[in-house]
Order: structure tokens, then sequence, then C-alpha cells
């Protein structure tokens, strides 16, 4: 898909820079999810596809004051676990916030309850990773 949606992406982001708007604004492109780097299996059978993988996931973020150029992290030789620079789901949250003037331990919602934050930094221990941040 990345065929598909680079030039798109990237005249976003040229007409972004070109109207002095990039600074100010985070552009981030993810899934739901990473894939694991391997087929299923189910029952002793393969199965077309590739399941859901909680040990690596990849954001791409340009603009709002993140790094250019810049790669963050490592997964080992197959892409199925990070092993450097590992970051929790909740940082993404805290980190972008943080970006855009927010403090993640701050702002809340209710929810079944209580008061969530965005990166529910009570539960999770969320940080802002500032190796991010230019």
């Amino acid at each position: 898909m990345c065929r598909v949606n680079e030039r798109a992406s990237a005249a976003l982001i040229l007409d972004l820079k070109r109207r002095g708007l990039l600074d100010d604004t985070v552009v981030l492109w993810t899934g739901e999810f990473g894939r694991l780097p391997i087929m299923q299996e189910r029952g002793g059978n393969h199965v077309p596809g590739r399941d859901h993988n909680k040990r690596a996931i990849s954001y791409w973020l340009a603009g709002g004051g993140f790094q250019r150029g810049f790669t963050y992290g490592k997964t080992d030789e197959v892409g199925y676990e990070s092993v450097e620079n590992r970051v929790s789901m909740p940082d993404p949250f805290a980190t972008i916030s943080h970006q855009l003037g927010l403090d993640h331990e701050q702002v809340s919602f209710p929810q079944a309850g209580r008061n969530e934050t965005l990166s529910d930094a009570e539960a999770t221990g969320a940080k802002i990773c500032h190796d991010l941040i230019a």
C-alpha cells in the first residue's frame, strides 16, 4: 500500500511545509497494531495472513517539532520483537500530547465510572519520549 499512498503523503508534507504549517502540525501514520513477520498456524494448518503483533509496531511522524529523518528503536532480525529503545503503547500518546501543548496526565474524560487520561498514565506509567523531539 505504500506505493499507493506515498505520492499523496509526500504532497501533504510538502504542502504543509510550503505554507509554513508543518512546524505546528503533527502528521502521524500508523496501523492499529503491528503484524507478525510469520504466517499464522491454526490446528496444524498454515492460514493465509499474519496475526497481530503487540511486540513491535511502527509509527511514522512528521512535523510538530519531531526530529527529521530519525529512526528510533529496532526489532530483532525477523521483526518479531522490539529489542532497542522500546516504547510502550501509551508513550506515543504522551509524547504527541506534549507536542500539542497538552499534559497527558491532566487531560481526562469520564470512562467506565472513572476519569481516564489520554495515556492512562496512572495505570501505565506512560512517559514522554524526549529522544523523538527536535
